[in-house]
């Protein structure tokens, strides 16, 4: 499923653009964070926002942005790309989850305030995952690791 999902999101900024296709690292540092704690059928969509969020706010895994304009607009590109993948397979209410997830993370950040891991955490299980501890510990730790929190 990791391979799988990566050429899904490579192959969607591929065919969308060329500007989001020379974003794409050579050598993707590629390592699933918040989907293997939710459920398969959402884990493209969850990892393409989570991409955005580490392209807006992190160590992005599969993009490189030159410069904080062109982060900015592939990120958001990714969100919304995140989000319809999501729509296709979780349906409305996984849209909600995400989209209050978002802006859980950006208040967050906008206030200079921690617990962004534990708001990807509960968007997780409110999409229906139900990670045991030691998966959620090893999440966090990589999701650290992305943003320096």
């Amino acid at each position: 499923m990791t391979s799988s999902v990566v050429e899904v999101i490579a192959a969607g900024a591929r065919s969308e653009s060329s500007v989001w296709a020379a974003a794409l690292r050579e050598a993707p540092d590629w390592e699933p964070i918040f989907s293997p704690l939710a459920p398969d059928a959402v884990a493209v969509g969850l990892e393409t926002v989570y991409e955005a969020y580490l392209v807006h706010y992190g160590r992005p895994r599969l993009f490189f942005a030159p410069d904080e304009d062109e982060a900015v607009l592939l990120g958001d590109y990714l969100y919304a790309h995140g989000l319809v993948r999501v729509a296709e397979t979780g349906g409305v209410r996984a849209v909600r989850v995400l989209a209050d997830l978002i802006s859980r993370c950006a208040a967050l950040r906008a206030e200079g305030l921690g617990g962004d891991g534990d708001a990807w955490l509960d968007a997780a299980r409110a999409l229906g995952g139900t990670p045991d501890g030691r998966a959620v510990a090893r999440a966090l730790e990589q999701h650290s690791a992305r943003v320096g929190a």
